[in-house]
């Protein structure tokens, strides 16, 4: 058969956006590189002009330069044609990215929600209800274990206003009972020293040191 009909060709891959735009943008960088050469080119023949005469000389150098000028903006017209395509291309794949970025977000979402429901079959509400009320009953019988134990016995009966009145009574002799004459000595001390030390002063006509005590007169030797 192959013999017959010739064998096909081999099926060339679909063209890959992202392949597109390298080439294109490697193109670009070759007509940039040309660019700068004749930029180059015609900077030396402006340089050369400013140093001639006018004449045939330079007029042969101003259209040598007038031909590099013509060349650089038809590359400069290139370049920014390819640019241009670069850059729609470049919009074009972003936007099939998103596409693609978005389709599996939603995808992701969807397996999220069957994997919630299927979780979500597996609990029984009213179990869980049950639950926290034996939880509940729990935690009331343990309060009521906790009161039972603390409970005090063995202990007399006794009337309160009978303890009321002895704890009045209480309060009558220990106030009796304490000493206060301790408070008698403190209104009869001195007070403390409000002068400066080694400085007189006088009670009535008798003089005292500064601690209030009076002061003995030296015998004269």
């Amino acid at each position: 058969m192959n013999r017959l009909f010739g064998k096909g060709k081999a099926k060339e891959p679909a063209p890959n956006l992202t392949d597109c735009i390298s080439n294109i943008d490697s193109r670009g960088d070759s007509v940039d590189k040309k660019i700068s050469r004749l930029d180059q080119e015609l900077n030396k023949y402006r340089n050369q002009m400013k140093k001639m005469r006018d004449g045939p000389s330079k007029n042969m150098v101003k259209q040598k330069a007038m031909r590099v000028l013509k060349q650089k903006k038809m590359y400069e017209s290139q370049r920014d044609q390819l640019m241009q395509q670069s850059f729609n291309l470049e919009q074009q794949n972003f936007a099939i990215q998103t596409m693609k970025d978005t389709k599996t977000t939603v995808d992701a979402m969807k397996v999220g929600v069957k994997q919630f429901k299927k979780e979500y079959k597996t609990m029984d509400i009213g179990k869980i209800e049950d639950l926290q009320d034996e939880m509940e009953d729990l935690m009331d019988q343990s309060n009521e274990v906790q009161e039972i134990m603390g409970r005090s016995y063995g202990m007399p009966e006794v009337d309160d206003d009978e303890l009321e009145a002895e704890l009045d009574a209480l309060g009558d002799e220990i106030g009796l009972d304490e000493d206060a004459s301790y408070l008698d000595d403190a209104v009869s001390a001195p007070s403390a020293p409000t002068g400066e030390p080694g400085a007189d002063s006088m009670r009535g006509d008798v003089p005292v040191d500064e601690f209030g005590l009076p002061q003995i007169p030296q015998s004269a030797k």
